[in-house]
């Protein structure tokens, strides 16, 4: 929001400077983001009059022109403006004056007595450019005729007064207009709020325009009146050019002009058609399929089309009985725009619900002033009001003759009132407040409210404030107004004390710290995914997706339900960079659908947010060296990492088929616990159409796992350790090569030997085709078994029995026999 100073003291002139009243401004949350003056600094520039311009005898595009400046002798000055002639009135820098740097960064100017040609120049004559004013240099500036003589132009132009750009939150939409800012600077200061007065038009004409509004979820009120008569080639007024252009806002034409005047200043846009471009009456809907509109910025629109995240999305229009005229709420209709040969129009006002407009002016890639208000919300009980006011500019700057005013009242939201404990307040905030500092506040900013029992303070916002919906609205409107330069820096206070970590329990960074010395870099991404990864990846259905309301971007559009998406898109974007080996891993959130999930702190019904670990390895299975051939990494590579991360847990791993992984090389990740083999999540490959999806040289190895599970590690049990010698026996035997190391494994532990302290599998022999020994479907396996008695040497009458049964336990579930 940009304004001038001048153009706010008109409504409310605080006894303070412009420096305490920018600093008063940010710290009441309106953040001043620039202030600076109309024009940059010089001196000794005055009002002067063109007494005679006559041609240079040695130059064809120079004049020397007498110039009375005030000083009590004519100077003379050459000129190299083509508008340069006799009579007119224009700025003229006296010598000695000093003008701004012509660029960025430049020195200034002194100006001195000079010879141009061989002709002296006794100063300068300055175009808008030369004082600051602009980009214009064509011509040296024209000044209005009554512009006095000698008189500073700073003084005369009022190039003192200061430009204030406020950088507005998207809460406070009552402050995109000078009402609206000048309401919070009386707030905060106590100045008293002079609001703008005119007298509403008498209708002097009988003629309306039909309006029919079709949608009440696209337009809430709609006001508007015939004028017929009017001088489009009037001249907007001086004072109003100069605080538009202030604004940032050009002069266009005096109908565009006070259209915009009214809404920089009361905050509502409006909007002026050229009645005789229109047919018949007009309509308020929602636009049809395959209707197009040309705006007034040239641009040729689709009116139906997809939104950022994909869905086709309506826009609402004002249509006559040949179709659109102008895109609601953002931008009129060029072929029903007011022309210098206009002289009759239909002026509307109308309140657009913010919910209709959210979204529409970013999918055509534009913005307008128009837009940026009524996606916040604008005032709905001030629309007739402001279609008065501009009105009643219209006839006082072009003429005419107004017809009556007709308003439509079909949707306008119901302020409901909001309570506000004073308890809670002073806790938020964070300062002794009372009732009459609270009350106070609010009868500063204009809300209605009472008192009731128990220091509560019930507040009905006003129509303009879209912001005040809950109480920790009201409390910080009571933060603002106190000044939050006002409370008072209080650092927290909390008593320390050392922890015992839980032995039973394992920590994140633990965990982080045991991944990053196995080779991988922690990467962290965000909750959201893109919807064409999250089906890929899941096989997901519609029903189970969960979709974000408001996505930040397109390939954000739906929550994840696991890590591999943004792993996959950091490994892609790794080997875009050149990187030929990859180790990555991610600690977080998934998110999934459940309905047994209730409400409760920390949760929210009907979704389950586990905490989920994962990684995957990309490339070779060491960094390349001399020591060690170089091939790529594998599922037993990844497998032996996460056994020694997870130490001492243990897990087996069972093949498994995952939409996402390689059939054959995946497998479920089962932890060992009291109560069993546990589920705690995948591991594999990454499969071949993923790959190729992917555009990936080769295959991740892809691991995911709970992390709650593999938190929980349980209590250490101490041993005593034996005083006597542990004794190794190998038992190698051959089984089907479709049966599993991991099936032996599990039979002989089932057995449950007393004396047996560890089994592992060191041998795998596969025969050659044709071999004696051994079917060509069949393998041997040779385990190493340790056996402990921590109270005597073990004997081999002991040992053998233990052997026998593990060999039987083989031969019984696994139809295994001695090799």
């Amino acid at each position: 929001m940009q304004f001038s100073e001048s153009w706010l003291r008109q409504y409310v002139n605080p006894a303070i400077d412009s420096d305490a009243l920018g600093h008063a401004m940010t710290m009441a949350g309106l953040e001043v983001e620039e202030q600076h003056s109309v024009a940059p600094a010089f001196t000794n520039i005055v009002v002067a009059e063109i007494l005679s311009a006559e041609q240079h005898p040695d130059a064809d595009r120079l004049r020397v022109c007498k110039v009375n400046a005030g000083t009590g002798q004519e100077l003379q000055i050459v000129c190299g403006a083509p508008n340069a002639r006799a009579g007119i009135k224009i700025p003229c820098a006296l010598v000695g004056a000093v003008l701004p740097p012509a660029e960025a960064g430049g020195k200034p100017f002194v100006i001195k007595v000079g010879k141009l040609r061989g002709v002296e120049s006794q100063g300068m004559l300055c175009s808008g450019r030369e004082l600051g004013l602009g980009d214009d240099h064509e011509g040296i500036l024209e000044l209005p005729s009554v512009a006095p003589v000698g008189q500073d132009i700073r003084q005369y132009l009022d190039l003192d007064d200061q430009i204030f750009v406020i950088k507005l939150t998207p809460n406070k939409a009552d402050c995109l207009s000078l009402m609206g800012m000048a309401r919070e600077v009386s707030a905060i200061t106590g100045a008293a709020l002079c609001a703008p007065t005119w007298t509403a038009p008498v209708p002097s004409v009988t003629d309306k325009l039909k309006v029919s509004i079709e949608d009440n979820q696209l337009c809430g009120r709609f006001a508007g009146r015939i004028i017929r008569g009017v001088n489009p080639k009037a001249k907007t007024p001086e004072a109003i050019v100069q605080r538009l252009a202030r604004a940032g806002q050009r002069s266009i034409s005096p109908l565009v002009d006070l259209s915009n005047y009214v809404m920089l200043e009361m905050g509502q846009p409006t909007h002026v058609f050229d009645i005789k471009k229109l047919s018949g009456d007009l309509v308020v809907r929602w636009a049809k399929v395959g209707e197009s509109l040309e705006l007034l910025n040239g641009q040729t629109i689709a009116l139906q089309g997809p939104d950022s995240s994909g869905k086709i999305q309506d826009a609402g229009v004002v249509a006559d009985q040949t179709g659109p005229v102008a895109l609601a709420g953002i931008m009129g209709g060029n072929h029903c725009a007011v022309t210098d040969d206009t002289q009759d129009i239909y002026v509307e006002a109308a309140y657009w619900l913010p919910s209709a407009i959210q979204g529409r002016a970013r999918r055509f890639n534009f913005s307008t002033d128009a837009a940026h208000r009524f996606e916040r919300g604008v005032d709905p009980q001030n629309t007739a009001n402001c279609l008065e006011y501009l009105s009643a500019l219209i006839l006082q700057v072009c003429g005419g003759q107004a017809g009556p005013v007709d308003d439509q009242v079909v949707n306008v939201p119901e302020r409901k009132p909001v309570a506000m404990r004073l308890a809670r307040a002073v806790k938020v905030i964070g300062i002794a407040l009372t009732n009459e500092i609270v009350a106070d506040v609010f009868k500063r900013l204009g809300f209605e409210f009472k008192q009731e029992a128990n220091d509560v303070f019930v507040v009905t916002p006003p129509s303009y404030r879209f912001d005040i919906e809950i109480e920790e609205d009201l409390i910080e409107e009571v933060a603002r107004m106190y000044g939050f330069e006002n409370i008072p820096d209080t650092p927290p206070i909390s008593s320390l004390k050392m922890s015992a970590k839980p032995e039973a329990r394992r920590g994140i960074h633990l965990l982080r710290q045991r991944l990053a010395l196995q080779g991988y870099q922690e990467a962290v991404n965000f909750g959201f995914t893109d919807l064409e990864s999250e089906q890929r990846l899941t096989g997901a259905t519609d029903n189970d997706l969960i979709a974000v309301v408001n996505p930040i971007a397109s390939q954000y559009g739906v929550m994840r339900s696991n890590l591999w998406g943004g792993l996959l898109s950091n490994l892609k974007a790794n080997l875009n960079r050149g990187a030929a080996r990859v180790r990555l891993f991610e600690a977080g959130r998934v998110f999934k659908r459940d309905i047994h999930v209730q409400e409760e702190a920390g949760k929210v019904a009907g979704f389950y947010q586990p905490q989920h670990i994962g990684g995957l390895a990309y490339g070779s299975f060491v960094p390349e060296q001399w020591a060690s051939e170089n091939r790529l990494v594998d599922f037993f590579d990844v497998k032996g990492d996460l056994e020694r991360v997870l130490d001492p847990l243990h897990f087996t791993t069972e093949a498994a088929l995952h939409v996402a992984l390689h059939p054959g090389r995946s497998a479920q990740v089962q932890l060992k616990t009291a109560q069993g083999l546990v589920s705690i999540g995948w591991i594999g490959e990454l499969h071949p159409g993923l790959q190729q999806a992917y555009e990936l040289p080769q295959a991740p190895v892809l691991f995911e796992l709970d992390l709650e599970a593999i938190s929980q590690l349980g209590l250490p049990q101490p041993e005593e350790l034996s005083k006597f010698p542990a004794v190794q026996r190998d038992l190698a035997v051959v089984v089907k090569q479709s049966v599993s190391a991991q099936s032996l494994l599990d039979a002989m532990n089932a057995s449950k030997q007393a004396l047996i302290r560890k089994i592992e599998l060191f041998d795998e022999f596969k025969p050659k085709a044709g071999s004696s020994s051994m079917a060509d479907d069949e393998k041997s396996l040779a385990f190493r078994v340790t056996l402990l008695n921590p109270q005597e040497t073990l004997q081999d009458a002991q040992i053998e029995p233990v052997m026998s049964a593990l060999l039987a336990a083989l031969e019984k579930k696994c139809a295994a026999r001695l090799r």
